[in-house]
């Protein structure tokens, strides 16, 4: 027999990449998604109307820990950051998932392929998240910067295109175009043109910016960021974890004479009214990336039920 929906199902909401409510990237969790189909799914992402929703669902390995499913309001996504790194929180902290100890490691099947992720935890609480990409940074080239620049409602000279920062594209999972720029208040004009992206970026490899400035706001800082996600149907994101991941890559691949972990404090979301501090960390071996993570803290906002729609109507 099929399987029939629920009528109703749990939710947890939170802030993402941030230690403050109503600051971060919002998220919506549904902790156990057994039952609900995949238009259910989207029409309670649609509803909720947060840059990503979660489903929870039991792993198809009995070695990993749970299976995601995201969706932003526009399409379901085969890995996402804050989703990934909030999920794991919101389990932890719910009693969803077991901590062990300070350090607790666990997997999350995701429609890449297994995510590890780390929490940390102080008194039984947790207290950041932290999670290690998949796939390594894939590079490609990307449009030229006249092309960037009136894509991104930009002056000619605002984007960086000599020196070891030019525009790329690069991925962990899911691809950006990275595009560096030359200071921050350049960064807080920028904002995509829709025709032009429609003409030179809709079919793409890489269909959305990570656009950043290496003038960062506050003290701690290395990197101030905006990502505007046309192709995933986001406007712009408070907190990346998938963009600031190969943001990262192309970061420490500029700079080759460094090895060991390279650590990144990027700051995002400031223009949006929506602080976000994002950890990344990228490990380099005999000139060769060998693992890139991030991680932030969380903070719950909101439990309760919804309402599921039957799944001929969703």
């Amino acid at each position: 027999m099929p399987e029939v929906s629920p009528a109703r199902v749990a939710y947890v909401t939170a802030d993402v990449f941030t230690d403050t409510p109503c600051a971060g990237n919002q998220l919506a969790v549904i902790p156990d998604a057994r039952g609900l189909v995949t238009s259910q799914m989207a029409a309670l992402t649609r509803e909720f109307n947060y840059p990503e929703t979660v489903f929870v669902l039991p792993p198809d390995k009995p070695a990993h820990t749970r299976r995601l499913r995201i969706f932003t309001p526009g399409m379901e996504m085969p890995f996402a950051g804050h989703p990934t790194v909030g999920t794991a929180f919101v389990l932890a902290a719910t009693g969803g998932i077991p901590l062990d100890g300070d350090e607790t490691r666990i997997v999350f099947e995701e429609g890449i392929g297994p995510i590890p992720v780390l929490i940390r935890a102080k008194g039984g609480k947790p207290e950041f998240t932290q999670l290690s990409v998949f796939k390594l940074p894939e590079t490609r080239p990307t449009a030229d910067v006249a092309t960037l620049t009136r894509v991104l409602s930009l002056e000619p000279g605002d984007i960086l295109a000599t020196g070891p920062h030019t525009p790329a594209a690069v991925s962990c999972g899911v691809p950006f175009v990275m595009v560096p720029v030359r200071d921050r208040r350049t960064l807080g004009r920028a904002g995509v043109r829709m025709d032009e992206w429609r003409a030179h970026f809709g079919n793409a490899w890489a269909k959305d910016f990570m656009v950043f400035a290496l003038d960062p706001e506050r003290p701690g800082s290395d990197v101030r960021v905006r990502m505007f996600g046309p192709g995933v149907g986001v406007a712009e994101d408070p907190a990346t974890g998938g963009g600031v991941t190969p943001l990262g890559g192309y970061l420490a691949a500029a700079s080759p004479t460094q090895t060991g972990t390279i650590r990144y404090v990027m700051e995002q979301g400031f223009e949006m009214g929506r602080p976000s501090i994002l950890h990344v960390e990228v490990d380099r071996a005999a000139g060769a990336i060998t693992a890139v993570r991030v991680g932030g803290s969380t903070v719950l906002m909101a439990q309760g039920s919804m309402l599921v729609p039957p799944a001929s109507q969703a």
